[in-house]
């Protein structure tokens, strides 16, 4: 409404408060296909009449809205829901009015309570009812036009009040409501509809360069023994760094030095050489059909195949000569390396999206990706996107899945809160973390009720990992075997999303000096051959994990993490639970890898239906046993040495 005019003065409805929505519907919340969107709002106006309120949605290129009736909850509240049937986007938005008919009935019903005369109000009903038959149409109008003539016509008012009341003329009204003074919300919202893995997912990475000797580059075909590994052990995802070919100049030996000696692979990183770029095959893992089969084989064993997007170069990649003008320049011309000080990279060159023309370098990026889609891949862990502008990722993420609203994108920004928040808004499906850096028990429960809970949870799905090939956090390296369970157990409990970087389940800790978080003889650089039977091998209880999680649809949930008391400070105890509450999981970890913990925690009896004296019985999986517990507080102990974590299922 702008200054002086009076616009549209009869649609007084109030629409406010409107949920879910992220920064006022600027961005689209995030929800999964065959999922429930409930919607809430305030809706209300002046005076005492009575209101309707529908739920509008539609898909993009839909001219029609499809409605489904809201409820009135209390003091104003209104909510009302639509299925999410088909992946991709969703508008949403509130339409309500004052409905003449319903406020009418209301009136006359205390009037008639009041003993009051009627007349007046049963001429006035009547106009109602007859202008509702003109907008009817076949055998609703004359239906319509037949409660008219015998309200009208009644003997009493007592038997008019009756038929003004009956249940067939109010659905008939409802059906035939006269809209055109109806108040719209002031914007229209978006959901941005996923498929269930964007919301459960377990990740594995490894490099699929390593495996077959420490000389030698392994093939996609003798890659393949690390899908099947990664399936056994009950994974969804395997993640690939880059493997497209790497460039020789400036590259990086063994533990990042600065000159490689003869038969240093380089680091994945430094994507491009005179074998191709980002839409090649390192030669050394064979060919774009080795790939293509490779993806295969992974979706044979219920894998999904995830790859780096990268976006750097090496010196000796073809945009440098062909695209000078995409790269950082220092004043004397030359091309800047990357930095992120004091850690610097000079075997790749980063991209300039501020360059004069950013715009073909945009599509490019496109393409690239249109590329590998066309490949048979549906995931991509994209790399640093914090330093590329947001609105690049917003343009890109939103092209790329118009067209395949399939794909999903996974942020790896470990950086400033905000950013990492903007990014998720953006468009990116799942997040990484602070979660490696989260150890203590407060610092844990702030953390996570942060991320899973809305407002954030309405558009950020953060994917938890223990470890990357980048990040050996001093709690792996300190606190051995036990923290290794314990950080998987969290990771794999805490969030529907979690991941590990390959040679976690061997305990890979040891750091290449004293206060560094990078590995010592990191696979970045070299070719890695483990043995992964090694006596204290983590394998079986990585596979225990995952069965649990598989076999617990409340673990499926990301929105569903509530933490509980517990009077042991190193005791974290949180649980999730179905909706229908069928399926109800409980953890218990000691997060003290050096000690054995006892307490009392604090289970929700009441939420759950079960009285204070009630026996219920406890299924602990980890260590299938059972337990009888009592009331709402139980004892829970744990040793670091046999299980740092329960995870327990209440057997109805």
């Amino acid at each position: 409404m702008t200054a002086g005019s009076i616009d549209a003065p009869r649609r007084t409805v109030v629409i406010e408060s409107l949920t879910p929505a992220v920064d006022c519907g600027r961005y689209p919340v995030k929800r999964e296909v065959g999922g429930i969107l409930e919607v809430e709002a305030d809706i209300f106006k002046d005076g005492h009449d009575v209101l309707v309120a529908y739920l509008k949605y539609r898909r993009p290129g839909e001219r029609a809205w499809r409605e489904t009736p809201m409820r009135h909850v209390d003091n104003d509240r209104w909510a009302g829901a639509f299925t999410l049937e088909a992946l991709g986007r969703y508008h949403y938005t509130i339409e309500a009015l004052a409905e003449p008919f319903r406020s009418w009935l209301a009136d006359l019903e205390k009037r008639h309570e009041g003993g009051q005369d009627l007349a007046s109000a049963l001429g006035e009903g009547v106009s109602l009812i007859r202008a509702a038959a003109e907008r009817a149409t076949g055998d609703d109008r004359r239906a319509i036009s037949g409660y008219a003539d015998r309200i009208a016509h009644a003997v009493t008012p007592a038997e008019a009040v009756a038929l003004a009341g009956e249940a067939e003329l109010g659905v008939l009204m409802a059906r035939h409501i006269d809209w055109t003074e109806a108040t719209w919300a002031e914007r229209e919202l978006e959901v941005v509809v996923d498929r269930e893995r964007a919301r459960f997912a377990a990740w594995y990475e490894f490099f699929p360069r390593s495996g077959v000797s420490v000389d030698r580059s392994a093939t996609f075909k003798e890659a393949e023994a690390q899908l099947t590994r990664a399936a056994a052990m009950g994974f969804d995802v395997v993640y690939l760094p880059p493997i497209h070919p790497i460039g020789r100049a400036h590259r990086k030996g063994r533990n990042n030095t600065l000159v490689a000696a003869p038969g240093d692979p380089g680091s994945p990183w430094a994507i491009g050489s005179a074998d191709g770029g980002f839409t090649a095959v390192h030669p050394d893992l064979g060919t774009l059909d080795d790939f293509d089969r490779f993806v295969e084989a992974a979706r044979r064993l219920g894998l999904e195949v995830a790859l780096d997007f990268a976006i750097q170069c090496s010196p000796d990649h073809a945009w440098v000569r062909e695209h000078p003008e995409w790269f950082f320049h220092r004043p004397d011309g030359t091309i800047k390396y990357a930095e992120n000080p004091p850690k610097k990279y000079q075997d790749i060159y980063p991209l300039n999206f501020q360059c004069e023309d950013p715009r073909p370098l945009w599509e490019e990026m496109r393409r690239i990706l249109e590329f590998w889609i066309g490949h048979g891949v549906r995931t991509f862990r994209v790399d640093n996107p914090h330093t590329k502008p947001v609105k690049f990722w917003e343009w890109l993420i939103r092209a790329v899945e118009d067209a395949h609203p399939e794909v999903i994108f996974l942020a790896e920004a470990f950086t400033r809160p905000k950013m990492m928040q903007v990014l998720a808004k953006a468009g990116f499906t799942q997040s990484y973390t602070y979660f490696t850096w989260r150890n203590d028990k407060q610092e844990l429960i702030d953390y996570l009720t942060e991320i899973t809970t809305p407002p954030v949870a309405e558009y950020f799905r953060g994917n938890l990992w223990p470890n990357t090939p980048d990040i050996l956090h001093e709690t792996l390296q300190r606190g051995g075997r036990p923290t290794f369970k314990t950080r998987l157990g969290l990771a794999a409990t805490l969030s529907s999303l979690y991941g590990i970087y390959s040679g976690y389940e061997l305990c890979e800790n040891v750091a290449r000096e004293p206060g560094s978080e990078e590995y010592l003889n990191s696979e970045k650089y070299e070719y890695k051959v483990r043995a992964w039977d090694a006596p204290g091998n983590l394998v079986e209880y990585v596979t225990r994990i995952n069965r649990i999680r598989r076999e617990n649809r409340a673990l499926h949930g990301y929105r569903n993490l509530r933490f509980y008391l517990s009077d042991d400070p190193h005791i974290l105890f949180f649980g999730k639970m179905t909706p229908e509450r069928d399926n109800v999981v409980f953890v218990a970890a000691n997060l003290d890898p050096s000690a054995a913990h006892a307490g009392l925690v604090d289970v929700p009896i009441a939420e759950l239906g079960i009285d204070a004296h009630q026996t219920y019985r406890m299924r602990e999986l980890v260590g299938d046993q059972s337990y009888e517990w009592r009331g709402p507080r139980v004892y829970v102990e744990l040793n670091p040495e046999i299980e740092p974590v329960q995870i327990f299922v209440l057997q109805r």
